[in-house]
């Protein structure tokens, strides 16, 4: 998805991908296997390029270190990214910065558990630091009792604990900083979890005040600009209406994010050229909304095996949809592309979704389901 910005910008991409024919090889040009896990082959990939980013924060800190002392210019560097790579550095970056965090402790056994959450109230959240994404890597402690259960999870290294928050909706505040101090922010959307996997975002959130708004928008600046933040950022938080701030900030990704896949139609400049804007330093786009309510909705694989079959449906069934697939190989629950829908006259949030679930849905299953053809 950053190979149309980067031909349309005159710009060369490389990618390190992990086997031959991964989704990314179609895209670009100049592809590379090898393992992102492995020193040599990042010192090898990183020769001659101006600028080396990713997309996803599980490269090795200790090897991106590296690469600065052999000076390569890592986009975020490694002292930014252990923000998004390890959520204990993160929460105690939030407290640093004196923004809306949930009551949080870091536990090394069932019992430093049972204590937080004698403290906090249970039910409490249970987070590896490093690894964990679309609900993998967390675990809802119900009880002090229930507590004992999670003991296969503590093997000598630090958890994290946090309160279970009661909010509303969850929101995402999605922003861009260059090497120079620019920063640019989208307009905060609202985000769907469905079984922990984000399934739809809306842009903007509706029903938030713009007080609120500007509100998450600066915490968001104000951390990507503290903590050095280049590229695109990410801060995904929970609406708590009532409490101080209005909102507590649940996670940072430092990469293009799937909060923001709805900017690729929907916005000015997307998040995958202002990503590689950003990360060369070049002057930041125009984040605004390029018209009305853009609703994202993703397509998780399904029944339908091959999902080139089921275009010309989906494609006749709503031709204002944008289509997105990521030449993944389905499997049930794998998120394997997304539809944006773009607002039409008159429209409110809730058809343009429908007409987002509409196409989505032809192309996980094969077909139409009974409710929508009725």
């Amino acid at each position: 998805m950053m190979a149309p910005p980067a031909v349309e910008l005159g710009l060369e991409l490389r990618v390190l991908a992990e086997a031959p024919g991964v989704s990314a090889t179609a895209a670009v040009a100049h592809a590379t296997v090898g393992d992102y896990t492995s020193l040599e082959d990042l010192l090898v990939f990183a020769e001659g390029v101006d600028v080396l980013t990713f997309d996803h924060e599980h490269v090795p800190g200790g090897h991106l270190r590296a690469l600065e002392a052999a000076g390569v210019n890592v986009q975020p560097r490694p002292v930014a990214l252990q923000h998004a790579q390890d959520k204990l550095i993160m929460r105690a970056a939030v407290d640093r910065l004196g923004l809306p965090n949930p009551r949080w402790s870091s536990v090394s056994s069932p019992d430093e558990l049972r204590e937080f959450g004698g403290a906090v109230g249970w039910p409490v959240v249970l987070k590896t630091p490093r690894g964990g994404y679309d609900g993998k890597g967390v675990r809802i402690i119900a009880s002090a009792d229930d507590a004992d259960n999670a003991a296969d999870w503590f093997d000598g290294s630090a958890l994290l604990a946090e309160e279970k928050v009661a909010f509303t909706r969850e929101l995402s505040a999605l922003v861009a900083r260059s090497p120079s101090g620019e920063a640019r922010a989208w307009p905060v959307v609202h985000s769907i979890q469905v079984d922990g996997v984000c399934d739809e975002v809306i842009a903007p959130a509706q029903d938030l005040s713009p007080e609120q708004g500007q509100a998450v928008a600066e915490a968001a600046l104000r951390i990507a600009d503290e903590l050095g933040v280049t590229g695109v950022m990410a801060m995904e938080l929970f609406e708590v209406p009532g409490s101080e701030h209005g909102f507590l900030i649940n996670e940072l990704a430092m990469r293009p994010h799937n909060s923001g896949h709805w900017t690729m139609d929907g916005s000015v400049t997307s998040q995958f050229e202002q990503h590689l804007r950003a990360v060369l330093d070049l002057p930041l786009g125009d984040p605004s909304l390029a018209g009305g309510v853009v609703v994202m909705k993703n397509i998780l694989g399904g029944d339908n095996p091959e999902l080139y079959s089921a275009f010309p449906k989906a494609l006749q069934a709503e031709p204002a949809a944008k289509i997105h697939t990521y030449g993944k190989s389905v499997r049930p629950g794998r998120k394997i592309g997304h539809v944006n829908a773009m607002g039409l006259r008159g429209e409110t949030p809730a058809q343009i979704a429908r007409r987002a679930e509409r196409a989505a849905a032809i192309l996980r299953d094969g077909c139409e389901t009974r409710k929508e053809e009725q």
